[in-house]
């Protein structure tokens, strides 16, 4: 029985490093014009968009402690702890002891803090749609599977610590900075 070669033996280097050039290129293209979006529709809300990430965090995977919170949202704990007072001041977080133990603090988000979550994801929402209707359904459903793969992947990479930061050292071992 003859065996199939794996997908990355097949894949050359020359084309491998066209294709990182161009997804490289795209990503930062989209990101931009979303980062553009976000700083313009969210701060709208009396919110920063650092904050609204940490709100829409805690509102889709409930309390959590501030260090599972700076690791969701790859920030170290004292700039969390900035947001999150930002976000307690606004009423739009609290923060309760925790019952496991009662030295920590779990943070989530408050019923306003829900609402204005929903409200931006809905304001969110109704532009992704203006975006998505010219497309053709099949090409939104692809669009949104890539986008949720390469998402994925690259999360996976970085919580690894594959992608390293940057003062990570590189192929030669040198540090950037």
């Amino acid at each position: 029985m003859a065996t199939r070669p794996s997908l990355k033996a097949t894949v050359s280097s020359a084309d491998l490093q066209r294709d990182a050039e161009a997804l490289q290129a795209a990503v930062a293209d989209l990101v931009r014009v979303y980062q553009f979006r976000d700083r313009d529709r969210i701060c709208c809300h009396d919110v920063s968009v650092t904050q609204c990430y940490a709100l829409e965090t805690l509102v889709e995977h409930g309390p959590m402690r501030l260090s599972a919170l700076a690791e969701r949202l790859f920030l170290d704990k004292s700039t969390t702890s900035r947001v999150v007072n930002a976000l307690v001041r606004k009423g739009y977080v609290e923060q309760r002891p925790d019952a496991t133990d009662g030295r920590a603090m779990l943070i989530g988000a408050t019923r306003q803090g829900q609402r204005l979550c929903a409200r931006i994801s809905a304001d969110l929402v109704e532009q992704q749609k203006q975006v998505l209707e010219d497309l053709p359904p099949e090409i939104r459903a692809g669009a949104v599977q890539v986008i949720r793969r390469l998402a994925q992947a690259a999360d996976a990479r970085f919580r690894s610590g594959v992608a390293g930061g940057c003062c990570a050292p590189d192929s030669n071992g040198a540090i950037c900075g």
